[in-house]
């Protein structure tokens, strides 16, 4: 497993980081023991980046985490977030940067992990009622009291994350990024470089289309909540489906799957860019984990830029209410 440096701090993770959302919803029906069992595996295959955060299954994911990590947190590091609050029938209650929530929300995912110190403490989404200042000011009162290690941002704007980093350092921007979320690209890339901030790309296989697994709407499970993606609805899924297919048959020619060239392309953005796929099953992670013997040459890098430029993709990367809440 190769590693890499978040930025110019002095955490380093395995090049590739595991998402855990889907182990507890979103994406159809979970299996708490197989996934306990792929965090594991992530665990011997060399993978040290866990990420999750107290809205994945309402606090169910990050005990999930805990669980799965009971007598190896040495070997870990584990990144959560807060700021997007639920109910407790699941409901979204909207987002909270409140300094007072921070502590609240920190400690609460600390029992439920388990642990007496989280390593990278995301904001998962920004509150605009809150001077960012003030929920970083917050965040890093928990660094003085060692309940937390490093900072993150999620889905934050350019102008926010410097006035973040004034505030405290910031180690790790997430936002979404893939071949068909080449969004950052613009701003938030040069931010980050200029800051000495790490990245780390989430949703790197485009929520599981560019896998190539799904060939019709219907494809989806019944309960999953892509199926209010615009993305993956109607012509819009009709238009991916055909970038997918451009993109699968590179990956035929170089003997991978269209998952793994999606992964390899991501990791060759530079050092400092972190994929996180998220998987609940061991054969997908092997599979996601040997993108990292693939090299892409110059001339394909070519090819996959004209295949998929910036903008690419047919339809937003959220529903509309969920859109207001990204690159703030």
């Amino acid at each position: 497993m190769p590693y890499r440096r978040l930025g110019k701090s002095a955490l380093v993770v395995s090049a590739i980081g595991l998402g855990c959302m889907g182990m507890s919803e979103f994406y159809g029906d979970t299996d708490d023991r197989e996934s306990v069992a792929t965090i594991q595996h992530a665990i011997d295959r060399g993978v040290t980046l866990l990420d999750t955060a107290d809205m994945y299954g309402s606090g169910h994911n990050e005990e999930l985490v805990g669980q799965a990590i009971k007598k190896r947190r040495h070997e870990v590091i584990v990144a959560t977030k807060f700021g997007n609050v639920r109910g407790p029938d699941g409901s979204f209650l909207g987002v909270d940067g409140r300094p007072q929530y921070v502590q609240q929300a920190c400690e609460a995912s600390l029992r439920r992990l388990g642990i007496s110190t989280i390593d990278l403490y995301y904001q998962h989404r920004v509150d605009t009622a809150v001077p960012i200042e003030d929920t970083v000011g917050a965040m890093g009162r928990l660094v003085e009291q060692g309940k937390v290690r490093w900072l993150g941002l999620s889905e934050a704007a350019p102008t926010t994350i410097r006035s973040a980093h004034a505030t405290h350092p910031i180690t790790a921007l997430q936002t979404e990024y893939s071949l068909w979320s080449r969004e950052p690209e613009d701003e938030i890339f040069g931010v980050c470089r200029d800051l000495g901030i790490g990245f780390v790309a989430y949703s790197p296989l485009g929520r599981g289309f560019l896998t190539g697994q799904f060939r019709k709407f219907e494809d989806l499970p019944a309960n999953d909540y892509r199926r209010n993606t615009p993305r993956f609805q109607g012509k819009n899924f009709e238009k991916n489906l055909h970038l997918v297919e451009r993109i699968q048959q590179i990956a035929a020619e170089k003997g991978c799957t269209a998952a793994q060239l999606a992964l390899a392309w991501v990791l060759s953005r530079g050092e400092g860019v972190i994929p996180i796929p998220g998987t609940k099953r061991r054969r997908y992670l092997d599979q996601n984990l040997d993108a990292l013997d693939i090299s892409i040459s110059g001339s394909e890098l070519v090819r996959i830029a004209e295949i998929a430029p910036l903008g690419v993709a047919a339809g937003e990367r959220y529903a509309p209410n969920a859109m207001q809440r990204v690159n703030l």
